[in-house]
């Protein structure tokens, strides 16, 4: 193990078989003893997937609500008008607005951690893909973000909805819990993503589909997980 690596994560690091496949329910444990640092740390899932993100029909972008929530707070922003925005600021969202909002995001004021949209207002909202976009944050009707049911939309960010899309090398990254869930919750939640990017793939991806599955807390080392086994969890 390199020197660049802090002591604690070496000592992290060696309890982690580096060759070894672990099943989900051990990788699960395991990312959670061997978390590094004080604070409670963010679980993520980094999975790779046998697509080529460059043709638009092996894209690969949906969203999971996971059953125990990320542990995080977000900040939600609406972009909507008339009643609607009325609807979201009464289910919780903590920025609503038209076309006032979109000129803020345009000067560089962006307080927020989602963006939500009504299908009316995303002709303006369009003018945002290169300031959202990057971010991960424009939105979208595959990912459920582009919806007129925005009430339920914002509730559901609220109870745990997560995005997700495959980076330009084809792999997933997404927070699927805290250390400080217990391992039956972090399981649910692993499994909830699982299964909705199995259940998002292409039809023109071909081969394999699910290549490996990567289990990380922050600063923490990987835990490496059976990828067919992964494929197969079930939220159920």
């Amino acid at each position: 193990m390199p020197h660049r690596y802090g002591k604690k994560y070496r000592e992290a690091a060696s309890q982690i078989e580096a060759h070894r496949l672990y099943d989900p329910q051990e990788a699960v444990t395991l990312v959670r003893q061997t978390s590094p640092v004080k604070f409670d740390a963010t679980v993520e899932a980094h999975v790779r997937l046998g697509v080529d993100p460059r043709h638009a029909d092996q894209m690969v972008r949906s969203s999971a609500l996971l059953p125990h929530g990320t542990g995080r707070t977000r900040r939600i922003a609406v972009f909507a008008m008339g009643d609607k925005m009325r609807e979201a600021l009464e289910a919780g969202a903590d920025i609503v607005g038209g076309e006032d909002l979109v000129k803020k995001v345009q000067a560089g004021e962006i307080d927020f951690d989602v963006a939500l949209a009504t299908p009316d207002i995303m002709g303006q909202v369009g003018r945002l893909g290169k300031i959202l976009g990057p971010r991960g944050m424009m939105p979208n009707p595959k990912s459920g973000t582009v919806t007129f049911d925005i009430a339920k939309a914002v509730r559901d960010v609220q109870g745990g909805r997560v995005e997700f899309r495959v980076d330009r090398f084809g792999i997933i990254h997404v927070p699927v819990g805290r250390v400080s869930f217990d391992d039956a919750k972090l399981r649910d939640n692993f499994a909830t993503l699982m299964e909705a990017i199995v259940k998002a793939k292409p039809s023109a991806a071909k081969g394999t589909y699910v290549r490996t599955v990567t289990l990380t807390s922050t600063m923490g080392p990987g835990v490496k997980v059976d990828a067919q086994q992964a494929a197969r969890l079930s939220a159920g």
